[in-house]
Order: C-alpha cells, then structure tokens, then sequence
C-alpha cells in the first residue's frame, strides 16, 4: 500500500456527513494523514468530495435528520452511482441493504451494501468493549476494534468481500468489517482509537477509484 502523504493525496477531498454522532473524530484522523477533510451537511456539498464516511452515532436520528435537510436522495444518488463510502457503526446500517432489529416503524436506509445488519447485536451502552482484529488487509499487526452499541453483519451477498470476522459467545459467526467495490462498511469505530490504517485503507481506496 503507497504511503497516503505521497504526492497526490493532499488533493483529495473526502467529506464526512456532519448531521449527528462522531464526525469530528473522523475528520482529526484524515487530517493526520495529510488529506483534505469537510463536513458534509448540504446536498450540493458531495458535487466537490471525492470520497464520503458515514460516521457512528445513532442510525434511526440520522436518517431522520437526513430526510429533513432532504439529503436521502442525494446520498442514495452517491452510493449507488459507485462513489467511494465508508460507513461505521450507525453509517454500516445506513448503507445496508437489510436491517433487523430496528426500532419501531423502522427507519431510514440509503442502501447499496449487499448485506443484512442486526441494528443492536452486542447490545446496549454497557455491553461496548474493545477487541483487536486480525485484518490482514491492514497489516500483520491485530488491528484494535471499539464496538459500542455495535451492529453485526449476519449476512453477506456473493459481492461482499470480508475483511473482518468473529465468532461470538452466542455461537454465531458475524462480519464486522466488509468491502463491496468502493463501499467499505466496519461496525465498530476505528476513529476512536490512535490506529490511522482504517482511514489510509479508505483514502487508498478513494485514491484508487478517481
């Protein structure tokens, strides 16, 4: 993997959707890495990055928060056309294409990941823990994984590449990191953590695809 400070990355432009949760966390570890990050809140505003994250917080506000400042459209517009996406924790459920566990009257989904999500798996705020993962994507070297209030993908379509696994104490076997061509979807926080790899892997991948 080249080195994302190298000549041609200071021109990229990736936005992170500003509307509720851990925006900010995101736009420090881009910024560490040499790249040009903006907080995405207008729907005019993806006509000008060239890559977007859908941050953690909490998926059923916003999407609602989305469908009021009229960005769902825009954003299923984004992500179906091919466009590089990164969604954590809340964002994975956005971009899934199947969502269980939801709460009442369901909620927003743009879609465009082949996947099914549990909303909720790992529970509430006092079942968040930390892990390190083995990703040989980014390394020899385990990579560390926060999961709060944690999704799980519980299926995958034949397009979906896994790049992390686990097997829980429930006896299931779940993904919580996947790639489907230039939508890359982990359901714990890698922001929260001082592990810059998850966000080179995603500026190489936005790289890859202008």
């Amino acid at each position: 993997m080249t080195d994302v400070n190298s000549e041609g990355s200071s021109a990229l432009t990736i936005g992170v959707l500003a509307l509720q949760g851990a925006f900010l966390e995101h736009l420090v570890m881009l910024r560490k890495l040499g790249v040009n990050a903006v907080e995405v809140r207008k729907a005019e505003q993806l006509d000008a990055i060239d890559g977007l994250i859908i941050p953690g917080g909490e998926s059923t506000s916003m999407g609602l928060i989305a469908e009021r400042w009229g960005l769902v459209e825009p954003l299923r517009k984004w992500v179906h056309s091919g466009k590089p996406t990164w969604g954590t924790c809340a964002g994975m459920i956005m971009l899934a294409d199947r969502a269980t566990g939801q709460k009442e009257g369901g909620q927003t989904l743009i879609g465009g990941l082949h996947v099914e999500v549990n909303r909720n798996y790992f529970g509430r705020q006092l079942q968040s823990f930390e892990t390190f993962l083995q990703t040989p994507q980014l390394g020899s070297d385990p990579a560390p994984a926060l999961f709060i209030r944690a999704p799980a993908i519980t299926e995958i379509g034949s397009d979906v590449e896994p790049l992390a696994e686990m097997d829980t104490d429930r006896g299931d076997h779940i993904y919580v990191a996947v790639r489907q061509g230039t939508i890359l979807a982990t359901a714990f926080h890698p922001e929260l953590t001082n592990d810059l790899r998850w966000h080179r892997y995603f500026v190489e991948l936005v790289k890859g695809s202008r």
